[in-house]
């Protein structure tokens, strides 16, 4: 599977008898019906690792582009036609010193802490489970149990946990309302972890400064969504993973995994 496709429903399973694994690529699993498959004995693996090191770049990215303004500078100002001078208050706001927050600590954002702690931000964290206190320390990061206290005390919140029933519009009017005017929203986890109309609300009405999203949903948004008209919103095609190196690797591990599933060996990175 690539890009989520082909869809894997009870039609297709039907037409497909002697199906042994499917392999997905990336980590998120939120599109397959794990139950289902399993009912049909068909075994399941992901990419989980070889994802972690660019999305969690661009995880950076998002927050530097946005912090800085990026996109709107190069278009607005120094390619413009128009541009007659560069105005002296076009300004951005401080990435060094300030506060992250990262919800979900897994690989992934366990590698964001590392890159921030470059950067000298302080880092906070909410996660299910606590870091190990060396891990903690490795970064600087400070664990909040309730994620309203993250929200409420951060300048950046970047979301990198995977999509569940649990953390389906786990951002929504509530927590927007919790976190700072001047905070910025990342998403470099899956779209439905934000509750979009939310957002536009919160974006449209000066809640929140702004947003920088590698993933929305649907992807991609019809071009006359309203997040597409804001200019306080970055938005990038989920391409999180996007580098040559790491989508060459993914298939490698997808090829491995397939090879295994028909072999009748342990599968590599079986999720089912």
């Amino acid at each position: 599977m690539w890009f989520h496709k082909p869809a894997i429903n009870e039609e297709l399973l039907q037409s497909l008898p002697n199906l042994k694994v499917v392999a997905s690529s990336g980590v998120g699993i939120d599109h397959l019906d794990l139950k289902l498959l399993s009912s049909y004995g068909v075994k399941v693996s992901n990419t989980p690792f070889i994802v972690s090191t660019d999305t969690a770049d661009m995880g950076m990215a998002l927050l530097l582009a946005s912090s800085r303004r990026l996109v709107e500078g190069s278009h607005e100002m120094a390619i413009s036609p128009d541009t007659e001078y560069f105005p002296a208050d076009w300004l951005g706001v401080e990435v060094s010193g300030a506060t992250l927050g990262i919800v979900g600590m897994g690989t992934i954002g366990y590698k964001v802490a590392e890159r921030a702690k470059a950067f000298e931000m302080k880092i906070l964290y909410h996660n299910r489970n606590q870091r190990k206190k060396e891990e903690e320390s490795a970064v600087g990061a400070v664990y909040c149990k309730k994620i309203d206290d993250l929200l409420q005390q951060s300048d950046f919140v970047l979301l990198a946990v995977t999509l569940t029933p649990q953390t389906h519009k786990l951002v929504g009017k509530r927590e927007l309302e919790l976190m700072k005017p001047t905070a910025t929203l990342i998403n470099i986890s899956r779209g439905l972890v934000v509750d979009q109309d939310a957002l536009v609300e919160a974006l449209q009405n000066k809640v929140i400064r702004a947003a920088a999203l590698d993933v929305t949903y649907p992807e991609p948004l019809p071009r006359d969504h309203p997040l597409l008209k804001l200019k306080n919103v970055l938005i990038t095609p989920h391409i999180g993973s996007a580098t040559k190196k790491t989508r060459w690797v993914m298939m490698e591990e997808m090829a491995e995994s397939i090879e295994a599933g028909l072999a009748g060996l342990p599968i590599p990175r079986e999720v089912l």
